[in-house]
């Protein structure tokens, strides 16, 4: 009898996901409502964040390879090859609407958040590894980026019939990077170098400004579709979810088969869970790179750069309370041998 139940209830859930994904095709047909205006501004928005972030880049940062190297590479290859990996098969597996299925694996394809910084100050976790890794990542993400959304999204839609074709021209993400990131980025290095005085003064005002921005970034990404993007909430809400657990997971996972520390284990699942949607933002409202139609894919990753703050504030506070309790529940041990003051009570007594 039990066995049958179960049976029964496995057929209708596989039903109801069915139905389910049935539903939410509709966002395939879609189309984004945006303007020039709104495109120019979200332009200059991302590019002063860029800039703002590459004022605080240092030599130090590069050279902390070749002092933690095994962490480093932990993150860099997690983050640009194993997630993107894995969300690939996650929307193959599932059979994800093809502009929701897009959007997963732009978001994936992209480098880690600034933001990620502070949520690792927060876990308690290492915050010049997590600098390192967003400054590493940033600048990769010129080439990167490019290059994993385009395999990996010329496999996806390899694999899948195609309502509207799209044909992503790996050139044109190359163009649209270098022109909103390797240009704010050099000309932020620069101006740090020259004028390492006045980058001092404006650095944390500009940190700051830069969170602002990219709120009110997402705010007008999303003021465009506000009726779309409200109304399929709760279709992409449980899926930006689910793939942001995911993508926390594998980073901790993966710094954990490392045998990395556990500051470094949490630092490197912020930078893989916390993504610089921003850029996919951009891409997005490229015409060169994306036509009309498929508007499932802002849906995304509007709702992932919204999503991951609220992830990351829960995780790090959940890490930063264990690292607040564990002081006064275990005494201070040293990581090659542990001494309990009970024993170093009993072989005093026993000296005696």
């Amino acid at each position: 009898m039990p066995i049958i139940f179960i049976q029964h209830l496995c057929y209708l859930e596989m039903n109801l996901f069915e139905i389910f994904l049935q539903q939410i095709q509709v966002i395939d047909q879609l189309s984004l409502n945006f303007n020039e205006l709104g495109i120019t501004f979200m332009n200059i928005a991302i590019g002063f964040i860029m800039f703002g972030i590459a004022l605080g880049i240092k030599t130090k940062d590069f050279t902390r390879v070749l002092i933690q190297p095994k962490s480093i590479l932990t993150g860099f290859v997690t983050q640009f090859f194993l997630l993107p990996a894995l969300t690939f098969l996650l929307v193959i597996s599932v059979g994800f609407p093809v502009s929701i299925s897009l959007g997963m694996l732009l978001v994936a394809s992209c480098p880690g958040g600034n933001i990620s910084n502070f949520f690792t100050s927060l876990a308690k976790g290492n915050v010049a590894l997590s600098v390192s890794l967003t400054t590493i990542s940033d600048l990769f993400s010129i080439l990167m980026t490019p290059l994993n959304f385009t395999f990996w999204a010329g496999l996806y839609m390899d694999s899948v019939p195609l309502a509207h074709p799209i044909e992503i021209s790996a050139l044109d993400v190359f163009k649209t990077i270098v022109l909103l990131l390797g240009i704010p980025i050099w000309l932020g290095m620069w101006v740090a170098k020259v004028f390492p005085n006045f980058t001092r003064k404006i650095n944390n005002s500009l940190k700051i400004i830069s969170i602002f921005i990219f709120i009110l970034f997402i705010v007008v990404a999303l003021s465009f579709n506000f009726e779309n993007f409200y109304k399929y909430l709760w279709i992409i809400l449980p899926i930006v979810a689910i793939h942001n657990l995911m993508a926390f997971g594998l980073g901790w996972l993966a710094a954990r088969i490392m045998r990395t520390s556990r500051k470094d284990r949490r630092t490197i699942s912020i930078e893989v869970g916390i993504q610089n949607s921003s850029i996919a933002l951009v891409l997005i409202f490229s015409h060169q790179i994306f036509p009309q139609g498929y508007g499932g894919i802002a849906f995304i990753v509007a709702w992932w750069g919204i999503w991951h703050i609220f992830a990351g504030l829960i995780i790090s506070k959940l890490w930063a309370g264990k690292a607040e309790l564990s002081p006064k529940l275990l005494p201070k041990l040293n990581d090659e041998k542990i001494q309990l003051p009970i024993f170093s009570e009993l072989i005093k007594s026993k000296d005696n």
